[in-house]
């Protein structure tokens, strides 16, 4: 693997008023670590092309016919440092795939982002889709459309979706399309992007969709969120006011979990944190 200084940069104008985001993105470690760990899993990785990104996955399949769940990756290594976008977003911390290993459901699979596993045969792709048009619509209907592609691989007809961080909004966003999901779960997610940008003083994703626009469609989708108030990156604020749209007042959508950042120690409690229901907010009294 090529030591980053070997590759070029990513030039940061107007970058400066993102700064906030900086810490979570820069992590340091191996980037093809995902990829290993899927196959070490039995995961199988698939390539995945859309209108206009060509998106890496992996997939197992115990049990075809079964509902499938896809964990869709976070934001990944977006930036190099406070000014500068990083060339690659993929992921060095393998956090995502570990969840999906750790998954017992008979078929599961792991979504990367646009952008994201180049060296793995992904399309490159301009670094506003891992900026500020990361949740734009284009990149939303290919990744809508490479969970179809999963499920039909896995011969189901239903899905389940977990997003990461901002992977989250994704799973949101693609759930707000569709009507196969029977269940969706984020892990300090981002879940109203307005507003995160706001509490950390940051520029708007100009030219995304905000994940909590589509909060009031959901009603009928079972549904978990987990959130930590040792996050530093997400407020809890952006699943509270998600679940307040969504019509769950009391928030019984919302799960508050102890000893884990917003990068850390979720694989510690995944296995336990999958045992709880999910919540249907079109159930509440």
């Amino acid at each position: 693997m090529q030591p980053l200084a070997a590759k070029p940069f990513i030039g940061a104008v107007d970058m400066r008023p993102l700064c906030a985001f900086i810490a979570v993105f820069c992590l340091s470690g191996c980037a093809t670590t995902s990829y290993n760990l899927g196959q070490e899993s039995g995961f199988t990785k698939k390539l995945i092309r859309g209108r206009d990104f060509v998106l890496y996955s992996c997939i197992r399949v115990d049990r075809r016919g079964e509902p499938l769940t896809v964990y869709i990756e976070g934001d990944g290594r977006a930036w190099l440092d406070r000014y500068r976008a990083s060339y690659d977003p993929t992921p060095t911390d393998p956090l995502v795939m570990k969840l999906a290993s750790l998954d017992p459901s008979p078929n599961v699979a792991y979504l990367a982002r646009p952008g994201q596993y180049p060296s793995e045969g992904a399309s490159d792709c301009d670094a506003k889709y891992w900026m500020s048009k990361r949740f734009a619509p284009e990149v939303i209907a290919d990744m809508d459309s490479a969970v179809s592609g999963l499920r039909d691989m896995a011969g189901a007809r239903e899905v389940c979706l977990v997003g990461y961080s901002g992977g989250a909004a994704v799973a949101v966003l693609i759930a707000a399309r569709r009507d196969d999901v029977i269940g969706l779960r984020t892990v300090a997610g981002n879940l109203d992007s307005a507003a995160v940008s706001k509490k950390n003083n940051v520029s708007p994703l100009n030219g995304s969709l905000d994940p909590i626009d589509a909060a009031d469609k959901l009603e009928k989708v079972p549904q978990r969120h987990f959130i930590t108030y040792d996050d530093r990156i997400i407020p809890p604020e952006a699943a509270e006011a998600f679940a307040d749209k969504a019509g769950d007042g009391k928030r019984e959508s919302i799960t508050v979990v102890e000893g884990v950042t917003h990068y850390s120690g979720w694989d510690r409690k995944w296995p336990a944190l999958l045992e709880m229901p999910l919540h249907r907010i079109s159930e509440n009294p």
